[in-house]
């Protein structure tokens, strides 16, 4: 049999394209350069999966400044002083504030798909912010003439929008990342929270059709970046109930870096439906230790004691530098990685 495999989307970027674009920034090259680095970035990072037997790619997240503000680049009704992130280890990221409406994507995902396709010759998958991340833009006290629910459904529009782009210009697939899902039932116990997020998630995917949902699928991880976690500590099985209740295909599913996988593991066997495919994470992007393929052909049997393995897939837990900045994991090591999960995904199916 045939186990798929999959990268969640980020591989870190070249030092070359890092320096160009700290150069840009500070007006020592032009626009037209930096993209030429992009371009350069994302055709190597396309020819390094494929060499590695990827069947199906991304581009590595190249040129976005990271995954969940991507859309947002030139938007001018923006603040710099929104939600604040924190991490295990004391560093945060902060979201920036919406400051006035309408709300609009300033750029969407179908560029990059169409940028990435020039240099693909196997299908290519495209990761995209779920809209609950971007739900945390609109302020608590609220905007004049601008309230929150004809904010979210602008979002909404712009959600659903931002997901065809990406199927229109060629996408194999479409992957919603929801690293706020479990964070939210760290901030709000009731999960009240991590509700609305659900429900707003399900009123875009509600706009796709059977056959198309089916395509989409949804990443849950408790968040990484610098080699850091903002969730870990949160009880994976408090959210599992409510993640398999998005109506996506497919779930994406940090594993390798759970201390009781078999619990995380009986939980989605009993949460997900019959016509959900589970790719399990059996690298893990935060841990510099390279796995074994032995090891990944182990998580993958493992997973396969609880979900039948027409079911089943593989992937990383995370991406491995989800926002431009981090260089906590080299380039080197990520191919590693990557290296192990495929192979490590073969030797398990072949003993399947």
């Amino acid at each position: 049999m045939i186990l798929p495999t999959e990268s969640i989307g980020s591989i870190p970027r070249p030092q070359r394209l890092i320096a160009g674009i700290a150069d840009h920034a500070a007006g020592r090259i032009d626009t037209a350069a930096l993209d030429a680095l992009y371009d350069d970035a994302v055709r190597d990072t396309i020819a390094r999966l494929e060499a590695l037997g990827s069947p199906v790619v991304t581009d590595g997240e190249q040129s976005k400044p990271s995954f969940a503000t991507y859309p947002l680049q030139g938007l001018p009704n923006l603040a710099p002083d929104g939600t604040v992130i924190p991490f295990a280890d004391g560093h945060t990221r902060q979201l920036p504030r919406l400051t006035a409406g309408p709300f609009r994507y300033a750029v969407r995902s179908g560029q990059y798909l169409r940028a990435a396709r020039k240099h693909a010759t196997v299908p290519v998958k495209q990761a995209v912010i779920a809209p609950s991340a971007l739900s945390l833009l609109y302020p608590g006290g609220g905007i004049d003439g601008y309230d929150r629910e004809a904010f979210l459904d602008d979002l909404v529009d712009e959600a659903e929008a931002d997901i065809r782009s990406a199927f229109d210009a060629g996408a194999h697939s479409v992957q919603l990342d929801f690293t706020e899902g479990r964070l939210s039932i760290k901030l709000d116990p009731s999960k009240g929270v991590l509700d609305a997020f659900v429900a707003l998630n399900n009123r875009v995917l509600d706009r796709f059709s059977d056959e198309e949902r089916a395509r989409i699928g949804v990443h849950t991880c408790p968040g990484g970046d610098q080699d850091s976690t903002h969730s870990l500590d949160v009880d994976y099985t408090e959210l599992l109930p409510h993640l398999f209740a998005l109506h996506a295909g497919a779930f994406y599913v940090q594993l390798a870096s759970e201390p009781d996988p078999d619990r995380v593991l009986a939980a989605i066997a009993t949460h997900s439906r019959p016509d959900q495919r589970i790719f399990v994470g059996v690298t893990d992007p935060v841990d510099p230790v390279v796995e074994a393929a032995e090891l990944v052909r182990d998580r993958v049997l493992r997973a396969a004691e609880h979900i039948p393995p027409d079911r089943l897939g593989t992937c990383d837990d995370c991406g491995f530098a989800p926002f431009g900045d981090d260089v906590s994991t080299s380039r080197d090591t990520a191919w590693a990685k990557i290296r192990a999960r495929i192979e490590g995904t073969a030797l398990a199916a072949r003993q399947l």
